[in-house]
């Protein structure tokens, strides 16, 4: 095909598609998420100490709230810290 403005690129469709993986759900239907349980709630913060956002995690919005409210309340209860530790 000849193009009538040679010195413009010819347009492609060739576009990128993402391609997501599905997260498998780290806590499986759990209804109860207890703060005593710190093994578990370490897997949803960051080193620095922050909670970490449920499109990473992979839990359902009703899980990440119940999440976020029981590490709050371990942090209130020193279990948890509320910043992660300084290496300098």
């Amino acid at each position: 095909m000849i193009s009538l403005f040679p010195l413009q690129p010819e347009a492609t469709n060739k576009r990128k598609t993402r391609v997501f993986k599905k997260r498998t759900n780290p806590i499986k239907g759990q209804k109860f998420i207890d703060h005593m349980d710190i093994k578990l709630l370490n897997r949803f913060i960051n080193d620095q100490g922050k909670i970490l956002p449920a499109r990473i995690t992979g839990l359902s919005a009703y899980q990440q709230r119940r999440v976020k409210s029981a590490i709050k309340y371990a942090r209130i209860l020193a279990l948890l810290p509320f910043v992660g530790q300084d290496l300098s």
